[in-house]
């Protein structure tokens, strides 16, 4: 098999357990039955992509300084949109989720230090959230921030 750019083949598709499990009903399905298929993995996606968080943010950006910050918006979205293409490109052309992508084009070192930048970035995002989570229930229970 040719291995089209990678230092190595695709062996197993990314997150095997779950690979393909959504039944689609065949050519005697309806379109809807085949649209409802889809709606339920579309909607967690789009609850995700669109978090109550990410809107609060940007609300109280924007009260705090009104239309500066559509461009900013607007160039995040389009950047959003553009990682999000250029992810469903890579799993349908290559068979490959980005982590199997990195860790069969790029040397060792520097996937581990992918690899790392991707767990600080994870943990930044949760103690974002936990921050978060915890200013929400001192306002809950009553407590005045000085």
């Amino acid at each position: 098999m040719e291995s089209l750019g990678w230092r190595t083949p695709n062996q197993q598709p990314s997150l095997g357990e779950v690979f393909r499990s959504v039944k689609v009903p065949g050519k005697s399905g309806s379109v809807w039955r085949k649209f409802l298929a889809f709606s339920g993995p579309g909607y967690l996606v789009a609850v995700g992509y669109m978090d109550p968080g990410n809107w609060a943010t940007s609300l109280a950006g924007g009260s705090a300084f009104g239309y500066t910050l559509l461009s900013v918006i607007m160039l995040s979205n389009l950047m959003a949109i553009l990682l999000q293409a250029l992810a469903l490109k890579l799993g349908i052309v290559a068979e490959r989720d980005l982590a199997q992508a990195c860790r069969d084009h790029y040397s060792r070192l520097v996937s581990f230090l992918l690899w790392h930048a991707c767990v600080f970035a994870i943990a930044a995002r949760d103690l974002a959230d936990v921050l978060r989570s915890s200013l929400a229930l001192r306002l809950l229970v009553g407590f005045h921030l000085v």
